[in-house]
């Protein structure tokens, strides 16, 4: 028998699918960002560049910044109780928590949804 393939994409091409609205150019202040050692990352494979992208079971995990390696990030992650060093590019990498500062901050201009005029 002819043994079966395991390509970059293998098991995972739900996973790694752009949705219609992330097609077309990369946000290129993200990968401008520059994190500092202690900093939380999300890591989220973007399938555009799969060859140096860390393994789908990594895709949703929380990270801390340790150090840098090149141009790549060195982010420690838990995973099972055990301590996993991955060497990240920038592009597969997001800061964590952004989101949740927004929300401390409150309603931006236009005021809350629910206020009369």
């Amino acid at each position: 028998m002819v043994s079966r393939t395991h390509g970059y994409r293998y098991k995972s091409r739900k996973l790694l699918r752009k949705g219609p609205r992330e097609r077309g150019l990369r946000n290129f202040s993200r990968l401008l960002h520059r994190y500092n050692i202690g900093d939380k990352v999300l890591i989220y494979v973007d399938p555009t560049f799969i060859v140096n992208a860390p393994h789908r079971r990594y895709h949703g995990k929380v990270g801390t910044v340790i150090g840098t390696q090149g141009r790549s990030y060195i982010v420690e992650v838990r995973l099972g109780g055990k301590r996993k060093l991955l060497v990240v590019p920038p592009l597969h990498i997001r800061p964590f928590g952004a989101s949740q500062k927004a929300r401390e901050r409150g309603p931006t201009q236009g005021g809350s949804r629910g206020a009369a005029p």
